[in-house]
């Protein structure tokens, strides 16, 4: 059988393409080399409650998430509470308002404790920089702009944190004009302090919608309503691509002892940048050597359930977790309070009396923390938490997710890199490339490369 498209991967943006190309009326088989679909969208079994060891949230801002969401039934959630703290300089502290650590509130700021008062200062007189001067074609670390508009201390004790919980990355390895395209523009215009203020004060008639959106049993639900409405093969993996001999593409499947060969009219790979390389390698070599060139950063989930009194002291901070600067020198990058986040997780755990919290772990290039057992693991994630907010109760069940090479890195010239990419793959009729190398790592940005690949081949010179 020719299949009219086939899909390689099933994270959530081979799904998500999947289904745009099934609603054009396609025939589609996604392969997923795994045993499971879902990507870092999973669940688990902890403590007898199936919760996310994963993603649990996406932005609710963007629509192409919660709309996806919506189309497969599936209702969404939001925060109950969402105000994180920053533990650093001994103390957690409370997370100013700020753009991706772009200070927008100086007031609230200085209160925190975050600076010292000649940070502060150093702050204050950022309005009296001249603008940014940057070719349209030049691209800067956000950490590199951040240094040079506010001091060192705002790029390791504000955006580290929270660019870390994103990208698993150093602020000064990370691509402005990609992540944060807006500091840019602001810059480019005058004060980034100035523009942060004013956008402060319109936020209220701009944005009504609150920031994150979660679903009730699980973000990876999502992926889990989507391959049921699929025809999907686990196990599958791809070893080679290439053009068939009167059109069309040839696949590689399975291991050399069974190797089987399928055929489609057109091949969406949605895959990490390394497997889409490696695919590329003979077809589209300039896409392949990009790709191949790109990092990414492995990152480890550990997920508790605790006896509900034991967190009481937690669950009356008025907090929903905290982030960690690498500058302070801990273990663990950050902490989420999901029974305090989630009305769902709190509601999943009560019967039983208990409290789900989860730590994660692993930045690019520092990923020895993570060579230790799970064990090991969960014993710096509970030192950190014993050091940060004096929880030393024994849990009542633990459970380990790592995400090997989980978070690619947009490094500076990551837009160019891109750009490269599609355009040689573009010159293949009925190939596309999606996912979290491309656009953005968040579940809607994903979730648009998917719709952008499936229509790339169902234009007139795809299928």
């Amino acid at each position: 059988m020719t299949w009219d498209v086939i899909v390689v991967g099933g994270g959530i943006a081979g799904l998500a393409a999947a289904r745009e190309l099934e609603k054009a009326g396609r025939s589609v088989l996604v392969l997923e080399g795994s045993p499971e679909v879902g990507g870092k969208l999973k669940r688990a079994d902890v403590a007898g409650h199936l919760v996310d060891v994963g993603a649990e949230a996406m932005l609710n801002r963007r629509p192409e998430g919660v709309d996806l969401a919506a189309e497969v039934g599936l209702e969404v959630e939001h925060p109950v509470l969402a105000r994180s703290r920053v533990w650093t300089r001994g103390e957690l502290r409370p997370l100013p308002r700020s753009l991706m650590g772009v200070p927008q509130d100086t007031s609230a700021l200085a209160a925190s404790g975050i600076l010292t008062p000649a940070e502060m200062e150093r702050v204050l007189a950022e309005p009296g920089l001249p603008p940014l001067e940057l070719a349209d074609d030049e691209d800067v670390s956000v950490g590199e702009l951040v240094d040079a508009r506010f001091g060192h201390a705002v790029t390791d004790r504000l955006v580290e944190p929270l660019l870390g919980g994103v990208y698993a990355g150093h602020a000064r390895d990370i691509s402005a004009r990609a992540a944060v395209p807006q500091l840019i523009r602001m810059a480019k215009e005058g004060s980034l302090l100035e523009a942060g203020r004013a956008s402060t004060d319109t936020t209220a008639s701009t944005y009504q919608a609150p920031v994150f959106a979660g679903i009730p049993g699980g973000m990876g639900l999502l992926p889990e309503r989507l391959a049921a409405g699929l025809t999907v093969r686990t196990g599958a993996m791809v070893r080679g691509l290439e053009r068939g001999a009167v059109g069309g593409w040839r696949l590689l499947v399975g291991p050399a002892s069974h190797p089987e060969w399928l055929e489609a009219d057109a091949v969406v790979l949605a895959t990490p940048s390394h497997p889409a390389a490696r695919l590329l390698a003979d077809v589209a070599p300039v896409a392949s050597r990009r790709l191949d060139a790109m990092e990414a950063a492995s990152v480890a989930v550990v997920t508790f359930a605790f006896r509900a009194q034991d967190v009481r002291a937690l669950d009356e901070m008025d907090a929903s977790g905290f982030l960690v600067p690498p500058v302070d020198g801990h273990r663990i990058k950050a902490s989420t309070w999901s029974f305090a986040k989630w009305g769902w997780v709190r509601e999943a755990g009560a019967a039983d009396g208990l409290a789900f919290l989860r730590t994660s772990l692993g930045r690019h290039r520092e990923e020895e923390a993570l060579q230790r057992s799970d064990e090991g693991l969960v014993a710096l994630s509970r030192m950190d938490l014993h050091t940060a907010v004096d929880l030393t109760a024994e849990p009542v069940a633990t459970h380990v997710q790592r995400w090997g090479a989980g978070l690619p890195q947009y490094a500076p010239g990551h837009l160019d890199a891109v750009a490269a990419v599609r355009a040689d793959v573009a010159a293949l009729p009925g190939l596309a490339v999606c996912g979290a190398t491309y656009d953005g790592v968040g579940i809607p940005a994903v979730i648009a490369s998917a719709q952008r690949a499936a229509r790339e081949v169902l234009a007139p010179a795809g299928v």
